[in-house]
């Protein structure tokens, strides 16, 4: 263990030579927006072409499985790259990551059956973990808090084109060309922007010095997450909430995440050092953040359904009437990218922010089928609006409480809880909004039953049942929505008073100012 202390350790970290200007940013984000566009894509794409796949490769079951080992392992990776990136460097670990996602890519076309496809699908999230961890990470490098925002807007407008875009070329691909295409297609692009990262990211800074890495912490924090997403991917679906099953894994995350605090606590350099969740900026960064994660995640799970199970809009359509949703998400990333180097600090921004949040989300849960769809469409730009502020805000907040040699492991850990967040919303969703079905069902005494797997399917769900059935249960989805909502608003009320005891300290204007001053209560 060093002697050193830790405000001490923190200037240890090798600076930059100057502050970087414009150019020079924009070189990094160049090489980073690529990498964004490639993490966001393996997301979506795949998605409408699982049908595609699925006869090709003569394989039906698990199919879930193609998109569920990609978050699995880029959720696991995603804070061991933001680690290790401290101690070597983000340049080399961004190398490994895209030529990773581009072998992994290349395993992919080549799939020959369905288990051989979702194992590649899990190495191509090893890569695409470092992704997203690597490039949030090299933005803090180089972008002054303060600042931060305007460059922000930039990841945001392309992870929000990717998610709309996604699911568009994936189908037209796979109806016209081959499935095999949609992983073809990430040689060039991993190739430009292995090329772009390698000379961008030049100018970074590397620690020197033997990096000790915390293999048993890596493990345990790795347990911790595949066992909470396990559980959330198969909660209400495969097993019962209340089932032997899921109580297993729900022991193992209690018992993983115990360990993980007392390896952390006697590690010499721990993978998620406790001295970050000892600031307490930083901890109710993180927690507002994965609550705004959680709602995010919740309407893109639920407003699709919503337009098709109440309102009778067919599945193009519903994603159409989401659209709004995102873009205002992307629009509210360019409000804080305008008001952060204006008003210099967070807290009333991430305010304004959840309270958007709130108040759209409430309106959805107040909506019934006679309020226009005009209505709807207001409330979602104004909660994703809201949304898309405190995702970017809550970044810039605990990125500018972290100190430098913490920059990757902070930025890992932040987006893991994002992450696991996500899942939950989009659990929390399908569970209640299947309770509410069911409760509907055994009130009106039908026989006729349909799992949350049906539900999924949106309109073609009611096309089993009788119009008449059909009729009775309407009353019980539509009340199934409007709980998912009501629950978001109280997410993002909580959220809110999160935000309200938040430290309000001032954003950084520098790259190399020490944030050793910050409240650490």
């Amino acid at each position: 263990m060093s002697s050193l202390t830790p405000a001490s350790q923190a200037n240890t970290s090798i600076p930059l030579a100057a502050a970087p200007d414009h150019q020079a940013i924009m070189r990094v984000i160049g090489g980073i927006v690529l990498c964004i566009l490639l993490a966001a894509l393996d997301q979506t794409v795949v998605i409408p072409a699982v049908p595609a796949i699925a006869n090709d490769l003569n394989g039906f079951g698990h199919l879930s499985w193609i998109v569920t080992a990609y978050l699995i392992t880029s959720t696991v990776a995603t804070p061991l790259y933001g680690k290790l990136s401290d101690n070597f460097g983000r340049r080399r670990l961004l190398m490994v990551a895209i030529t990773l996602f581009i072998l992994a890519s290349v395993a992919c076309a080549m799939a020959q059956s369905l288990g051989q496809l979702i194992l590649f699908r899990a190495l191509q999230g090893i890569g695409g973990g470092g992704l997203m961890s690597l490039a949030q990470a090299a933005i803090a490098d180089v972008v002054a808090p303060r600042q931060r925002g305007r460059y922000q807007g930039y990841l945001a407008t392309v992870w929000a084109v990717a998610s709309i875009a996604g699911p568009l070329v994936g189908g037209w691909v796979s109806d016209h060309l081959s499935w095999r295409w949609l992983f073809w297609i990430n040689l060039p692009l991993g190739g430009l922007a292995m090329l772009l990262c390698y000379r961008g990211l030049a100018m970074l800074p590397v620690r020197g010095g033997r990096a000790r890495v915390d293999w048993l912490g890596a493990l345990l924090l790795a347990a911790a997450i595949v066992a909470f997403l396990l559980a959330m991917s198969w909660g209400g679906d495969v097993f019962d909430w209340i089932s032997p099953q899921l109580g297993m894994l729900a022991v193992v995350t209690v018992a993983a995440v115990t360990g993980l605090v007392w390896q952390e606590r006697r590690a010499a350099d721990p993978m998620l050092p406790p001295r970050l969740f000892a600031n307490r900026a930083y901890v109710m960064g993180v927690a507002a953040s994965a609550l705004a994660a959680l709602n995010i995640f919740l309407c893109i799970f639920a407003l699709p359904l919503h337009f098709q199970l109440v309102r009778g809009a067919d599945a193009s359509m519903s994603g159409l009437l989401v659209v709004p949703f995102l873009l205002a998400t992307v629009a509210g990333n360019f409000i804080v990218a305008w008001l952060a180097p204006r008003v210099g600090r967070m807290r009333g921004i991430l305010t304004a922010g959840f309270i958007a949040g709130a108040i759209g989300l409430a309106v959805l849960a107040l909506a019934t089928p006679a309020v226009p769809v005009a209505v709807v469409l207001l409330a979602m730009a104004v909660g994703g609006t809201g949304l898309g502020m405190v995702m970017v805000g809550t970044l810039m907040s605990v990125q500018n409480v972290l100190e430098r040699r913490d920059t990757g492991a902070g930025t890992g850990a932040l987006l893991v809880l994002r992450s696991l967040g996500s899942a939950l919303g989009g659990a929390l969703a399908g569970t209640l909004l299947t309770l509410e079905f069911r409760h509907a069902t055994a009130a009106a005494g039908v026989t006729q039953a349909l799992d949350l797997g049906a539900l999924r399917h949106g309109s073609e769900a009611f096309a089993q049942l009788s119009p008449a059935v059909r009729q009775i249960l309407s009353a019980g989805v539509e009340s199934g929505f409007q709980l998912i909502f009501a629950v978001g608003a109280v997410a993002a009320l909580l959220a809110l008073g999160i935000v309200r005891c938040m430290p309000d300290i001032e954003l950084r204007g520098s790259v190399t100012e020490h944030a050793a001053t910050l409240a650490m209560d």
